[in-house]
């Protein structure tokens, strides 16, 4: 079967559950990873042909993406900052938003001396989206990450060496801890901040496939980990250093008031991309 037909086949058969333009995504995301072919490659030959086995995987692949199966789980990477990362049902996909969170931290310390060490600590790793991405951009950094999940810190694990940076992870609960080991320059932190109340506006694919553990906090207790990570801070972080969160977009003032009532200075809230309250920094 010529691929240019098949193309039509997939988008329209997923035009109950996606728009076009993300099916037609999703096609050429396939394309490329299962056969290194780019859209490009479709255009200049329009003769080109899936076998019959090739398309016993395309027809396996359109099944789970009709259940809405994300498509970064089915090809088992995703692209974040530039670099490729390995995700799984032990972790989330990183977003875009998430990429602003690092970017800000970035722009915030690459001009500071060179030969001064900083130390980073990533809570709630996940991935290891944020801790690689920080290690990979901030030569001077020395960074650290913390998870509850062995599994979540397996994959963040071979992120690490897959974009050859060092990373020290740790296997903790943070809301068990009373004190963290070492000081830090910089602690970051996206942490689980969904409520439950907040379950209808979350899609089906997220919803039924990224990890709860990860992703939801109780309604009546909805700063948890925003209390405990600023407590830490405030005993572990050095002179000056710097506290930064990917926040709910709702609990912008909350998380505000948070921080001023533990005495953090510079508080600035910072919208994303779609113009939501997503991002907070705060500094002893």
């Amino acid at each position: 079967m010529r691929i240019k037909q098949y193309r039509t086949q997939f988008i329209q058969e997923l035009s109950p559950f996606y728009d076009a333009y993300e099916a037609e995504s999703f096609f050429y995301l396939i394309l490329e990873y299962k056969h290194k072919l780019r859209q490009i490659d479709l255009a200049l030959n329009h003769e080109l042909n899936f076998s019959t086995a090739d398309l016993v995987y395309w027809c396996s692949i359109l099944e789970q993406l009709k259940k809405e199966v994300p498509i970064q789980y089915l090809l088992g990477k995703t692209n974040f900052y530039g670099m490729d990362f390995e995700v799984n049902e032990n972790v989330l996909i990183p977003r875009p938003e998430t990429e602003e969170l690092v970017e800000w931290i970035i722009n915030e310390n690459a001009v500071i001396d060179k030969s001064k060490r900083l130390k980073i600590l990533d809570i709630g790793t996940g991935s290891g989206c944020i801790a690689i991405s920080l290690a990979k951009n901030l030569p001077n950094a020395e960074v650290y990450a913390i998870d509850i999940s062995k599994k979540a810190l397996e994959t963040a694990k071979r992120n690490a060496i897959n974009n050859n940076v060092e990373v020290t992870f740790i296997y903790k609960d943070i809301l068990e801890l009373e004190l963290l080991k070492d000081n830090f320059d910089i602690i970051v932190s996206n942490p689980p901040y969904v409520r439950n109340l907040e379950k209808e506006e979350i899609k089906k694919n997220v919803l039924d496939y990224e990890p709860h553990l990860a992703l939801f906090v109780e309604d009546n207790n909805a700063l948890v980990f925003y209390k405990k990570i600023a407590a830490l801070a405030q005993k572990n972080l050095l002179e000056n250093g710097q506290l930064f969160f990917e926040i709910n977009q709702y609990l912008g003032e909350e998380m505000n008031s948070l921080l001023e009532s533990m005495n953090f200075k510079n508080i600035e809230l910072r919208r994303d991309i779609y113009d939501n309250d997503r991002m907070m920094k705060g500094s002893l």
